[in-house]
């Protein structure tokens, strides 16, 4: 870390608002509507299946387009309540309560300020796309699974899983309220089947809310609402610390780093994909740092934790949208809601916000990886895929992204072992074309030539190559497809040492890649080999082995 990771966010405000006019002021008040319409219905939704309320779902929203927004790493950023993270959140407020969800959400904006300020964002993205994508499809299965009983009206089967739930479902043994479903089946048809040229202008969400509200109303429904919504952004309900708190911090831990690590991904997935829509690059450290102090704040408000989210984003670079006034714009608007519209949005039956949620829990999935990974029939990717989403549905979040994760380093590690060794004949002729002038080539030497990691994985498949070759009098073993070597394969190198040194042979190295000869250097094997067998290139380790060769030929 150091003092430019300070001087950051300057020079990205001077880049973008360089020859900013009320032109471009419009296009992004335009824009900053249009994201408040898409970002109202699904503020209230995510607000309570985090399991907190309404109320804090809009204040998540209205502080993250203000404090995030305008501190992000790029100018597209909008960020508010998600998905992803209010399947986990519910758990934790359901079994700790609602002030530990408070503190998981302090805990997880202090790890993703931290990871932004040693700038660490690229280790976001060692996490494999299969992994994330499964975990996507596993949040979407709880999100869809979880919402069921708003839709139905009727308390359904309790289980410890998503997937245990979805079976109880199948055994009935409960009434289903055709008021709340028709409040939800509302909204889903407006989200799904109202034309584009409708939806483009008013998002299907906000339509559905309005026609179901509307409908509950005039036909005296009995189903439950919202509810009041406080007149303000410092809600009675959040983040107070106490001593009493500490003794429950060692069980949040864990659940912190899962929130932090989902916020930064989605922060910087949906960095990515807007970058590549408008051609402008994020910060993507930046945009972390922007992340973890709205975490750090929203709690003190009793908002919920937040990500920057791909839906909104996109919505606000399709409406026009130039700056990060976008995001400002759109949260002062969301605010004007709160503190005009209030009683308004207390009537909206909690069934239709159940129809925003499953409508976006069907979307949140990432049609288009899926398909792509099952078209081209990638084995590993889709068993990655599906073992994270069973996992996610089936068991608890955070060890839903260790088995992806393990599961995705044990196909790696497996592919990567199938290391190629391929002893081939010396040829006086090529040697010729590439301009040596020797005469003849000595017939006691090997060239063998390995493409591949030699790692632990790759040492007995090495060994039983190695094997198989005659025993010539040098070796040669050209490494330039060979990118690492860990103590295993310097150990497969040390046993051919001390077998052609049995001999009386000699071995000889060629193409050796930088980071492989700093590791044999550490092992002190370049000292056995010796400096004048190591060549820069397989030909030229070919000649000096001949020349030493012929005289006793």
């Amino acid at each position: 870390m150091n003092l430019s990771n300070f001087l950051v966010l300057p020079r990205i405000l001077k880049r973008e608002f360089a020859g900013y006019t009320m032109a471009t002021f419009q296009r992004d008040a335009m824009a900053g509507i249009s994201v408040a319409a898409v970002a109202l219905p699904l503020a209230l939704a995510f607000g309570i299946s985090a399991g907190a309320t309404a109320a804090a779902g809009l204040v998540t929203a209205i502080l993250s387009g203000l404090i995030m927004g305008g501190l992000s790493g790029g100018p597209f950023q909008i960020s508010g309540p998600e998905g992803a993270m209010s399947a986990v959140l519910i758990i934790i407020a359901t079994r700790f309560g609602l002030n530990a969800m408070f503190i998981v959400g302090l805990l997880s904006g202090l790890i993703i300020l931290a990871v932004g300020i040693f700038r660490l964002g690229r280790v976001v993205g060692l996490i494999p796309r299969p992994v994330i994508t499964g975990f996507t499809s596993g949040i979407a299965i709880i999100i869809l699974v979880g919402q069921i009983d708003n839709l139905l009206g009727a308390p359904t089967p309790v289980a410890s899983s998503s997937i245990q739930k979805l079976f109880g479902y199948l055994r009935g043994g409960f009434t289903v309220n055709w008021q709340t479903l028709l409040c939800g089946g509302i909204v889903l048809a407006a989200m799904f089947l109202l034309p584009k040229r409708i939806t483009r202008v008013v998002p299907g969400s906000l339509i559905g809310l309005v026609l179901a509200t509307a409908l509950s109303r005039i036909l005296n429904f009995n189903v439950p609402v919202i509810g009041d919504i406080p007149r303000a952004i410092l809600l009675n309900d959040r983040l107070t610390l106490s001593l009493d708190l500490l003794p429950s911090v060692p069980d949040l831990i864990v659940p912190a780093f899962s929130i932090a690590a989902l916020g930064s991904i989605q922060s910087l997935l949906c960095g990515a994909v807007c970058a590549r829509a408008t051609g402008r690059k994020i910060d993507n450290d930046q945009e972390l740092v922007a992340q973890g102090i709205g975490n750090i704040l929203i709690p003190f408000f009793g908002g919920v934790p937040s990500t920057a989210a791909v839906a909104r984003s996109v919505v606000g670079v399709a409406s026009g949208g130039q700056t990060r006034m976008v995001s400002i714009i759109h949260g002062l608007l969301l605010l004007a809601c709160v503190l005009v519209f209030g009683p308004v949005i207390a009537i909206v039956p909690h069934a239709a916000l159940a129809g925003v949620l499953v409508a976006t829990a069907i979307r949140m999935n990432e049609w288009t990886e899926i398909r792509w990974m099952i078209g081209h029939r990638f084995k590993s990717s889709i068993l990655a895929f599906a073992a994270t989403m069973l996992a996610t549905a089936w068991l608890d979040l955070t060890e839903a992204i260790l088995i992806g994760m393990a599961l995705s380093a044990l196909i790696f590690v497996w592919r990567a072992s199938d290391v190629e060794v391929e002893r081939r004949e010396v040829s006086l002729e090529a040697m010729q074309k590439q301009g040596h002038a020797i005469e003849r080539i000595h017939d006691s030497m090997s060239v063998i030539y390995i493409t591949g990691p030699m790692f632990f994985a790759a040492a007995s498949p090495l060994r039983a190559a190695f094997e198989e070759h005659p025993e010539d009098r040098v070796l040669i073993l050209s490494m330039r497809g060979v990118p690492l070597i860990d103590v295993s394969g310097l150990e497969v190198i040390e046993e051919l040492i001390d077998k052609q040194s049995a001999r009386k042979g000699l071995l000889m190295l060629a193409a050796v890649q930088p980071a492989v000869r700093e590791m044999l250097d550490r092992a002190r094997l370049t000292e056995r080999i010796g400096a004048d067998n190591i060549f820069w290139s397989a030909d030229k380790a070919i000649l000096a082995a001949n020349l030493r060769l012929m005289p006793a030929a």
